[in-house]
């Protein structure tokens, strides 16, 4: 199977490395300036897992896709979206897979507008890994996990071949018939999370030792869960019951990623994490109210205008 990845940054690249390593045929699809860098000095991972490095990785560019893949694994910021559906667009044919595993869901309306819904497939993935100033991926954790599945929740035989090229890849790989609630499940309590931590410019721990710090992430937790249920996909009582306990660990440093950007000044997916979500409570309850996830996605959307502003 011919596996296009999309990208080589934390996630996309860590992934992609692992399944090269493993003997996949893997090719990124990179920008020229990324392409020339990995040339020089190839494509690394440091992670407690056991370091992995590629010495000439295969790369394309935009520009020069040779055709069609049997599977394009996206791993993008929600707000670059839009170009690298521009860019993969030469790499998707008549039985391509596309494996997003982008959060949020409205990523989804996007690829099945541009390339048909038979063509994409449900995805998500959880791994704390970034990339050092010198471009290698540095995994932060243990944890590294890609979920995938047909999002009617049949075993066919084409998602039975991408579980045939993930197993023994050097992640933790599942094929899942319940992907779509799975999704919804990661986005309530990434929303959560994102809106909490963000809002209060604290981790988990120092909200929960505020006055009131855990009534408010409890709070947003059971908002963001109404929305789930309103749109027909209510979690599971044991990740309900596994949210409240992360979410007010007490001493806990756990934060979104969200707020790590947020700190470096650096883009965020508000729209994508918080704003949709909200949006999908309002169609499917138009006199529901959401008021702390509203107030978080207020508060989000002040700190884009002012970076915007002040980088003019």
């Amino acid at each position: 199977m011919r596996v296009l990845v999309v990208g080589a940054g934390a996630t996309g690249g860590y992934f992609g490395a692992r399944l090269a390593a493993s003997g996949r045929d893997v090719t990124f699809l990179v920008r020229p300036a990324r392409a020339a860098r990995l040339a020089e000095a190839g494509l690394s991972v440091r992670s407690p897992l056991g370091d992995v490095r590629i010495e000439a990785p295969t790369t394309v560019t935009a520009a020069a896709i040779p055709g069609p893949f049997d599977l394009v694994l996206l791993s993008c910021k929600a707000y670059d979206l839009a170009g690298a559906l521009d860019d993969v667009a030469p790499a998707v044919g008549p039985d391509t897979m596309v494996l997003p595993i982008l959060n949020g869901m409205a990523h989804l309306d996007a690829l099945d507008a541009r390339f048909g819904r038979d063509r994409v497939l449900g995805g998500s993935c959880a791994i704390a890994a970034t990339l050092s100033p010198e471009g290698a991926i540095v995994q932060m954790t243990e944890l590294h996990a890609l979920t995938f599945g047909e999002r009617d929740g049949t075993r066919s035989e084409r998602v039975a071949r991408v579980a045939a090229v993930m197993e023994g890849a050097g992640f933790t790989a599942r094929l899942s018939e319940t992907i779509l609630l799975e999704m919804w499940e990661k986005w309530v309590f990434l929303a959560t999370l994102a809106a909490g931590t963000c809002l209060m410019r604290a981790p988990i721990g120092d909200i929960v030792a505020a006055p009131g710090g855990r009534e408010a992430m409890l709070g947003l937790l059971e908002e963001c869960l109404s929305i789930a249920k309103a749109a027909g996909e209510a979690p599971r009582e044991k990740f309900v019951e596994t949210s409240r306990g992360t979410l007010t660990a007490a001493g806990s440093g756990f934060t979104a990623s969200m707020l790590r950007d947020i700190e470096k000044g650096a883009r965020i997916e508000a729209d994508h994490i918080v704003g949709d979500l909200l949006a999908r409570g309002r169609a499917a309850d138009p006199d529901g109210a959401w008021p702390s996830l509203a107030t978080a996605y207020t508060h989000l959307k002040a700190y884009e205008s002012r970076r915007g502003r002040e980088r003019g």
